[in-house]
């Protein structure tokens, strides 16, 4: 039996689930600033670019 996109959410909706920490770990690796592929909008980087 093939596992479809369903059962891939669920395990990463999963608290349990190894899929789930893994999940976690890479919202926040996307959502920190300090990490250097972060694509957030920073207001003072685009003020510098337009003087």
């Amino acid at each position: 039996m093939s596992r479809t996109p369903n059962d891939d959410r669920s395990d990463s909706l999963n608290p349990n689930s190894d899929a789930h920490s893994a999940s976690q770990d890479n919202r926040s690796d996307q959502l920190n600033p300090n990490n250097e592929r972060y694509q957030g909008s920073d207001k003072s980087d685009e003020e510098d670019k337009s003087d």
